[in-house]
């Protein structure tokens, strides 16, 4: 009796594995494949939270922008960042996300990589929240 189980067990798991062949689909495949990029697989950020992690985290001492009514001069004017997602050959959310989580993979020209690597300290959704408050419209 064990044999017959072992052996119906092994059939089983051969049969499964499908002998090396691709497989195609029988009838119409219905529906898309989900898209991964980061920009769509990030939670969706929270302005009013960006704006308290833009004045914690120290981002008011080294850049413009005018809704934080900041207007430091070490960094990048932040109220240009559609024009540096132009530069950089990036939709904007994808710019900003990457500006903060890894800065060091665009440098605006005039400017020297200075930017902490928030990537490193802080978690996604405050990374979605900070490119919410950056990137939002009026």
């Amino acid at each position: 009796m064990r044999r017959l189980v072992l052996l119906l067990g092994v059939t089983f798991l051969l049969a499964g594995c499908g002998g090396g062949k691709t497989v195609s689909p029988t009838g119409p495949v219905e529906g898309t494949l989900p898209s991964t990029s980061a920009a769509t697989t990030a939670a969706a950020g929270d302005p009013k939270g960006g704006a308290v992690l833009f004045k914690s985290q120290g981002c008011n001492g080294c850049h413009t922008f005018e809704p934080a009514g900041s207007n430091a001069k070490i960094g990048p004017d932040l109220d240009k960042l559609t024009e540096y997602a132009k530069n950089g050959k990036q939709p904007l959310d994808e710019f900003t996300r990457e500006s903060i989580a890894n800065p060091s993979a665009y440098v605006e020209k005039g400017y020297q990589p200075t930017m902490p690597d928030f990537g490193q300290t802080l978690s996604a959704k405050q990374i979605s929240d900070l490119v919410a408050y950056l990137t939002q419209q009026g």
